[in-house]
């Protein structure tokens, strides 16, 4: 059983990554827009930018695909990865802050999708990123929180096309 599992893995690793990658993104978001809708929760700015960020995650990966050059999907899914390490990242940080500090942030006042239709997107996210109060609650959690296991799976995106690519590179 654990050769089987193992081969299965490893295929999968080898010959359908990018796949791999497109299905994962869609099932994280599709679960965290589940769980707002079925838990009552109220995702936060940042949490709505990492969820883009997964997003664009899958988008790299279906584009690496779709043009046959596999080191293009992999350098805009490690891109991708590094700036959702970063937002998330950016989350735990605002988690972690003292009250006194949470109270100083002013940049999560609206809905990320509010802030872009007032601001633009390049003001809207450094507005997310500076964080605020709603940034700072935990919310739900299964052992981490959602900006943790953000953050968790970025990495592990990231070190898994790292590990690929640079694999592809040594053996062409």
């Amino acid at each position: 059983m654990y050769k089987r599992i193992s081969y299965l893995i490893k295929n999968i690793f080898q010959n359908h990554f990018e796949l791999a990658v497109v299905i994962s993104a869609a099932l994280i978001i599709l679960m965290a827009l589940a769980m707002d809708k079925f838990l009552y929760l109220q995702a936060c700015p940042l949490c709505v930018l990492t969820r883009y960020v997964f997003g664009l995650i899958g988008v790299s990966a279906l584009i690496g695909i779709l043009i046959k050059k596999r080191i293009v999907g992999g350098v805009l899914i490690i891109m991708s990865s590094i700036g959702g390490l970063f937002v998330t990242s950016r989350q735990i940080y605002i988690q972690n802050m003292s009250v006194e500090e949470i109270a100083q942030l002013s940049g999560c006042g609206m809905p990320f999708h509010t802030q872009v239709e007032y601001f633009g997107l390049t003001e809207a996210i450094n507005r997310t990123l500076a964080g605020g109060p709603s940034c700072a609650e935990d919310g739900w959690r299964f052992i981490f929180n959602f900006a943790e296991w953000g953050f968790l799976f970025f990495a592990i995106y990231l070190i898994a096309s790292i590990y690929k690519y640079i694999k592809i590179d040594n053996i062409s």
